[in-house]
């Protein structure tokens, strides 16, 4: 799969006179086609809806425009309650999906008419105390355990995860939530990351459709809704084939067919809470070529460090790089390419075979639309980059504002030193 650019090198140049580098920047056209394919390859199910993964990219701009397509929000964090709250999104548009939760949370999610979906057996005490009573609505997490393996060999191990609960909890979580007034009930599970294949959500869903069946036999309960959390991937490397949503949503369908319907459960709703997938690819780190070193390798020095993504310094993640307006030339220079930050793992890439770079070209890195400006943090005194939002006309809008010093020393005004750093 060929990596292209949404933005050109001309483009860049005109932007930087108004937001310097570096600063992410989302494709508006490619989030709003990309929504639209889902929901048209769930189609099938009358209930169906995208709980839109907040913390990948925690954006009330963003958040506003997949709203239109009819995404609610999937929040895990006081501050994702609210961020969802100030754009628009509430009752049960809002899935509250949290572990280890402070009381107040579940009670200002109640407060939103959001979903609770309990992380725990414990949780049901934790939810009654906090809110008063049990809503009428309430979902659970499955932890099946062991490995989740498919057929590629791509794998995860549910065993070895802190979240959900077991079949034998879940059963017994449902029983007591039923006799406490619950009447409608959910099932959530997530069980692999990020995978590039067809198959996982099909597969998933036989798990879940399977565990409703005998959860509905056991307990009596009112199953409505199935949530099929995130997992889907994105292909960060070229070389990888990206899924396709109507496969799957077809793969998933026929499970429904083969599991639920039989079991006269064919009006479960269908809820999928994606992130990476929604607005991965349409998002880009856009940083500027600012200092070249050669020693025993070959460096690239950039205005943007792992303060602004992190993953690849984190995970050895691979971002494919575009240095824009070189597209066409030769990749035969072998570069690393780094931040600033006093961390010998600041690299956006390592050994990278790319066209000859000067300083002041500008770096198209890729897919970073999820998990990157949201992950940032402050080492160093970094400051948080701005995003853009290059609109569907070309124009360009600002949809969060670089952090200043004034911002980082703010939480310093408790101290004379900050506050006279904030005065200079």
């Amino acid at each position: 799969m060929k990596k292209i650019p949404f933005v050109t090198k001309a483009q860049v140049e005109e932007i930087v006179k108004t937001y310097p580098t570096p600063f992410h920047i989302y494709d508006e056209k490619g989030i709003r086609e990309n929504a639209k394919a889902l929901y048209e390859a769930f189609s099938w199910n009358k209930g169906y809806q995208e709980y839109f993964a907040v913390k990948a990219t925690p954006n009330p701009f963003l958040m506003q425009i997949l709203k239109e397509y009819g995404c609610g929000s999937d929040c895990s964090s006081l501050a994702e309650l609210k961020l969802s709250e100030a754009a628009g999104i509430t009752g049960h548009d809002i899935m509250f999906s949290s572990n280890d939760t402070p009381p107040e949370e579940f009670a200002y999610c109640e407060k939103l008419g959001g979903i609770i979906n309990l992380d725990d057996i414990t949780h049901i005490e934790a939810v009654e105390k906090s809110v008063g009573y049990l809503p009428e609505t309430m979902s659970c997490r499955y932890n099946p355990g062991g490995y989740f393996k498919m057929s590629n060999g791509i794998m995860d191990n549910p065993g070895d995860s802190k979240y959900g609960m077991t079949e034998k909890q879940i059963v017994e979580a449902y029983k007591i939530m039923k006799e406490k007034g619950v009447k409608n009930f959910g099932i959530h599970a997530f069980l692999a990351s990020n995978t590039v294949t067809n198959e996982y959500y099909p597969m998933l869903a036989k798990v879940l459709f399977e565990l409703a069946v005998k959860l509905k036999n056991e307990t009596g309960a009112h199953i409505t809704f199935i949530n099929l959390s995130g997992g889907i991937g994105i292909p960060y490397s070229p070389d990888q084939e990206p899924n396709d949503i109507k496969v799957i949503g077809e793969g998933v369908r026929r499970v429904y067919e083969e599991v639920l319907v039989p079991a006269g459960m064919g009006d479960v709703a269908l809820y999928t809470e994606l992130g990476r997938y929604m607005t991965g690819p349409y998002g880009a780190l856009i940083t500027q070529a600012i200092h070249e070193k050669h020693i025993h390798k070959e460096y690239i020095g950039t205005d943007a460090c792992a303060a602004n993504l992190m993953r690849p310094a984190v995970y050895g993640a691979y971002h494919h790089i575009t240095v824009l307006g070189k597209e066409n030339e030769p990749c035969d220079c072998l570069y690393d390419i780094t931040g600033s930050l006093c961390e010998n793992c600041d690299k956006f890439a390592i050994d990278r075979k790319l066209p000859q770079i000067a300083k002041g070209d500008y770096l198209f890195i890729h897919d970073t639309g999820a998990h990157g400006h949201s992950m940032g943090y402050n080492y160093n005194g970094k400051l948080r980059s701005a995003e853009l939002l290059l609109k569907e006309d070309g124009s360009v809008r600002l949809i969060r504002r670089a952090e200043t010093l004034n911002d980082y020393f703010a939480t310093f005004d408790c101290f004379e030193i900050g506050k006279k750093l904030i005065k200079s």
